[in-house]
């Protein structure tokens, strides 16, 4: 019965982050880190989802490991669907070190591809499991990880546009890590298939050569989407349709580790198209949300609740 079903579904790396304690002090220095703290595009998204309120669940991979035993345990705690996060023997979970930059920047160094995080297969992607979601929520780092990885992601992206699922999709790419034509190569199955593209400013840029972000979010919509969400950060988000473009302004708050935002952000999105909302109160909800996640320390400490998100939009005048 459609009563039955999930909510929100994503695929992808779970891994943990080691964390800087001080900007502007590259790894190449000695020095101090701090964590491990649960990360991971897509596991932030659905953890937060979860959070928010939504009946999530994620495909990925892990080591039996602490770091594996944290990720699940938060995972877990917070009520994700963990039943097809692979526990694996032969491979440790992915880290990530990254340090901050005054100028915004972050750099990371990755552990990976070749780590549980990397070792997610077609075969992991079962149409049952698929199908029990309204939703699937791409991530699109893990396009960028490896072949088998990408392929699955794709396997999941058939099944849900099959079985007429509402497909989303958020680049969360590394113009500095990727050249500009694979990011569009590996983007475009799942570009076409979305009905909505959420990308930063900066991505919209490396998809479709436009810096200015309406008119990136247009040429965006002339692969396939309905909405084309463009994220940029202390100025709001934007939506492009084809019926015109719709702006919310950020929620002004002290930054204090911007890792996850975008990932929070989607998934407040998400819950908005779920509920049906206007596109004004969802961006608005979005907005709040990201903000919120910017001011703790931690890729995954975003709002505990709706209901937090719901009170800061009040405490702000932002909620419409």
């Amino acid at each position: 019965m459609a009563s039955d079903r999930l909510d929100v579904m994503t695929i992808g790396e779970c891994l943990v982050e080691i964390m800087r304690d001080k900007r502007d002090v590259p790894h190449s220095v000695p020095g101090t880190y701090l964590g491990p703290y649960p990360s991971g595009a897509p596991a932030i998204f659905a953890d937060a989802c979860a959070r928010l309120g939504l009946r999530s669940g994620i495909i990925g991979a892990v080591g039996r490991d602490d770091f594996g035993k944290l990720l699940i345990e938060r995972l877990r705690g917070d009520g994700v669907e963990v039943s097809r996060l692979k526990v694996l023997d032969d491979r440790t979970t992915g880290v990530a070190f990254v340090t901050y930059f005054s100028t915004g920047s972050r750099q990371f160094i990755f552990h990976i591809k070749h780590a549980a995080a990397g070792q997610i297969y077609p075969e992991d992607v079962d149409p049952k499991y698929v199908r029990r979601f309204k939703l699937l929520h791409i991530m699109g780092s893990i396009l960028s990880i490896n072949d088998n990885c990408r392929e699955a992601c794709y396997k999941a992206v058939e099944i849900a546009k099959r079985s007429g699922m509402t497909i989303t999709f958020d680049p969360n790419l590394r113009p500095e890590l990727l050249d500009v034509s694979t990011i569009r190569s590996i983007c475009k199955p799942v570009l076409e298939a979305a009905k909505a593209v959420l990308p930063s400013g900066v991505e919209a840029e490396a998809l479709t050569g436009v810096s200015d972000p309406v008119k990136a979010g247009r040429k965006l919509l002339e692969h396939g989407p309905e909405l084309a969400v463009i994220k940029l950060g202390e100025k709001g988000s934007i939506a492009v349709t084809r019926d015109g473009v719709v702006e919310a302004s950020a929620i002004r708050v002290r930054e204090v580790d911007p890792t996850g935002a975008g990932d929070v952000y989607d998934a407040a999105f998400v819950l908005g198209l779920l509920e049906g909302w206007p596109l004004n109160k969802i961006l608005s909800f979005a907005n709040a949300a990201g903000a919120i996640k910017v001011t703790r320390f931690g890729p995954m400490e975003g709002p505990l609740s709706r209901g937090e998100v719901e009170e800061l939009l009040k405490r702000s005048g932002g909620w419409v």
